[in-house]
């Protein structure tokens, strides 16, 4: 009987080979499985890299320079991101029709899978702004006045206060903000194209610019008011402006003749 006995496991020498088994298991998926995700994921990005490549020697090295370091005909590309590349390709800036002022919002001519491609090679290039996810730009939940307040001290003077745009100097313009996708304002905003300063997160925080971007959705949108009655395509004093002195002075000339022929014709009578 001492000798059965003495034989006989220990009750829980079944749960503790059951615990060792999934300890195992998990330390083998844990050495292999997050190995071959990361070098999927490097492979994909590399695969990337090597299209945008492609890509750029076509489009952009002729201005760009064939590694992004500039030419006399465009600047460098090292640092600025691949918001930067999404922005400009996105909006049809890029590639530039013709040496101008300022280049000019178009149809663009790439693809959102090609824009992502040449991103990503000219990210390689130069840490920058990277692209924006929905939650950063999506105006749900923001402020709007807020964003109304922000937008009239950092925006205001070159876009108009409701976004409409506005002339510069030398044939420079700051574009209307209505119908831009709310990723192109981030992006915008992140990596200041052309004459724009740059508000990047240490300046301008990233609920900051949710802000706006909900503030400019709501002024733009059809079913914004206009407290003040007609808002003359929103342009401001110079709509105003030419409204008053066309039509409130050719109304009032308007009136006057017709007094003075009236003040006539009741004299000769």
């Amino acid at each position: 009987m001492k000798k059965l006995s003495a034989r006989r496991r220990h009750p829980l020498a079944a749960v503790v080979v059951l615990l060792f088994a999934l300890a195992v298991t998990g330390g083998l998926y844990a050495a292999f499985a997050p190995a071959d995700t990361a070098k999927a994921d490097e492979t994909a990005q590399s695969l990337a890299i090597e299209e945008g490549k492609k890509l750029y020697a076509v489009g952009c090295a002729s201005c760009h320079g064939t590694g992004g370091q500039g030419t006399t005909d465009g600047p460098s590309l090292v640092g600025v991101g691949a918001a930067a590349v999404d922005f400009q390709v996105g909006t049809g800036r890029m590639p530039l029709q013709q040496q101008g002022a300022q280049a000019p919002r178009k149809k663009a001519i790439y693809s959102q899978a090609e824009r992502d491609q040449l991103a990503a090679y000219i990210a390689s290039l130069g840490a920058g702004p990277a692209i924006p996810t929905k939650d950063q730009y999506s105006p749900d939940g923001a402020d709007i006045a807020k964003g109304g307040e922000l937008f009239r001290t950092n925006c205001a003077q070159c876009h108009n206060f409701t976004g409409k745009g506005g002339a510069l100097s030398n044939g420079k313009y700051a574009p209307t903000l209505e119908d831009v996708d709310p990723k192109h304002i981030y992006e915008a905003m992140q990596t200041g194209p052309q004459n724009m300063p740059s508000f990047p997160d240490t300046t301008m925080t990233e609920k900051n610019k949710k802000d706006i971007i909900a503030y400019l959705d709501t002024v733009n949108s059809s079913k914004s008011e206009s407290p003040g009655g007609l808002e003359l395509g929103g342009l401001g004093p110079v709509s105003e402006g030419l409204f008053a002195w066309i039509f409130g002075l050719g109304a009032l000339i308007a009136v006057a003749i017709w007094v003075a022929a009236h003040t006539a014709k009741a004299k000769k009578s």
